[in-house]
């Protein structure tokens, strides 16, 4: 299992991304804004890690190194979903959101996670084309949430799922 990425969501977006860029050498992947189910919006950018411009993928994971994970940062205007995380679960600033980790299969994981008591916040994965998701609950022993994902190729985010994992957390803020 390899980190695939760290969610954050935060009081100033572009602060944020600034910060990724000029302390890790992270480059944007994707921007994107997003409308949620319960009428408020995201802010997102997709950042990807410096080591993804230098190696390719397979022979870097070949050489027994791990590709750093990708960052994906969100905010929103006051009153927004993801401002209200930000101000309970941020301290007013932002936090990690969750921590997302690859799988070879989200089900079979789910169903693991299921017998062993944890919760998700939707009834089954989510799927895209080349793409396969699910939040937990907080853990009860960490506080995060965490993603499962599988991808197929080298894709980045869709659009579709974020909206609906995003809007799955409403009752968490």
């Amino acid at each position: 299992m390899r980190l695939d990425h760290i969610a954050y969501r935060v009081k100033d977006r572009d602060a944020a991304v600034k910060f990724f860029k000029e302390a890790f050498g992270y480059t944007e992947q994707a921007e994107f804004d997003l409308k949620l189910e319960d009428g408020s919006t995201a802010r997102c950018m997709a950042l990807e890690p410096p080591e993804k411009q230098q190696v390719a993928l397979p022979q870097f994971v070949a050489d027994g190194f791990h590709l750093a994970p990708e960052i994906f940062v969100s905010s929103g205007p006051p009153g927004s979903l993801i401002d209200r995380w930000v101000n309970e679960w941020g301290r007013g600033v932002g936090a990690i959101h969750h921590l997302a980790y690859q799988v070879d299969d989200v089900q079979a994981t789910m169903r693991d996670w299921l017998d062993k008591g944890l919760m998700f916040t939707t009834d089954g994965p989510l799927e895209c084309p080349n793409l396969t998701q699910i939040f937990s609950q907080p853990h009860p022993l960490t506080g995060i949430i965490y993603e499962f994902i599988a991808r197929k190729g080298n894709h980045g985010f869709c659009k579709e799922n974020v909206a609906k994992l995003m809007s799955s957390t409403s009752k968490l803020a």
